[in-house]
């Protein structure tokens, strides 16, 4: 038996970058993998929040993650999401490599967003409107910036500290002019990034420009949202699965309740965008859904997995 390969935080951050870890997701999708097909999520209540369980497997690999999303967390200087990440060898499902669960999510949904943001978004897109201050608001801010060229991000945080430190992060680490702000300020931005534990619409979607994409990671929860039924009605739709996030996103379930979500504005999923069938297209904003799904995970995984074998450190 191999041994077992314990990946910290600093080993992911140091061996895959925003843009790889996007480029892993994407080669699955084009290598085939259909999202519909995989194994539904189970979410466990527990005492202090719940425990998330998400298995997948894809050729050279399988795998399997344990989260625990614990609310109180921060209130006592502890992230929210904990967890770790068992990836299994695909042929014999020997176990290879235990990640940090946290710090995997963390790279791995701004990786889904950035993929969608690549074939979704203006080119020239220069303002982003960042709802979030925590883990997820740092990873798609560097995300974003490897996909388009901003220049100017503004903060909507209800946390007035911690817009301030992201804030001060943007500019020291990415010479942006970077500012907090307020949620009628999506009214200037190119791309919309929501990244929070909200559970209900974070600003008025009549005022998102007709040019702009949104993108919503916060919530996976049917009664649970960050935009409202004018953004949706507006907009042509991207998720990653149609069967899971109609099932999963309140962002979109809740707007279907109210007959705002035509059967055909979900124009396409991830996998349509990285293969070419379907195009983003005109009419109205782009908003891309996402509830995050264990084959992201498994991705990402991977793709550490494989670099780190390459990587004399680890020896």
């Amino acid at each position: 038996m191999k041994d077992l390969l314990f990946i910290d935080a600093d080993d992911i951050a140091r061996v895959l970058s925003p843009s790889a870890a996007a480029d892993a997701v994407a080669e699955v999708l084009r290598a085939g993998l259909d999202p519909e097909t995989c194994p539904p999520r189970a979410n466990v209540p527990v005492p202090a929040g719940e425990l998330l369980l998400m298995p997948a497997a894809t050729g050279a690999y399988a795998g399997v993650k344990i989260a625990g999303v614990a609310p109180a967390n921060p209130g006592r200087g502890l992230p929210r999401i904990t967890g770790g990440y068992l990836l299994l060898e695909g042929a014999t499902l020997m176990p290879v490599a235990l990640l940090d669960g946290a710090a995997l999510t963390s790279l791995r949904t701004p990786a889904v967003s950035a993929v969608a943001i690549r074939h979704l978004a203006v080119p020239d897109a220069e303002h982003l409107a960042l709802f979030g201050a925590g883990p997820q608001a740092y990873g798609h801010l560097e995300a974003v910036l490897a996909e388009r060229p901003l220049t100017r991000v503004t903060v909507v945080s209800r946390t007035a500290s911690a817009a301030e430190a992201l804030v001060a992060h943007a500019r020291t680490a990415f010479g942006l002019d970077a500012r907090t702000g307020t949620p009628d300020e999506v009214s200037g931005a190119d791309l919309v990034v929501c990244c929070t534990t909200a559970r209900e619409p974070l600003f008025d979607g009549r005022l998102v420009p007709e040019h702009a994409t949104v993108v919503a990671v916060g919530s996976h929860e049917p009664e649970a949202r960050e935009t409202d039924t004018a953004l949706v009605r507006r907009s042509r739709v991207f998720v990653e699965a149609r069967s899971v996030a109609l099932r999963e996103a309140g962002d979109l379930i809740i707007p279907q309740r109210e007959g705002a979500l035509a059967p055909d504005q979900i124009v396409g999923t991830l996998a349509d965008l990285v293969s070419g069938r379907t195009a983003p297209g005109p009419g109205g904003p782009r908003f891309f859904k996402s509830v995050g799904m264990a084959w992201e995970d498994l991705a990402v995984a991977a793709a550490v997995h494989r670099a780190l074998e390459w990587t004399p450190s680890t020896t």
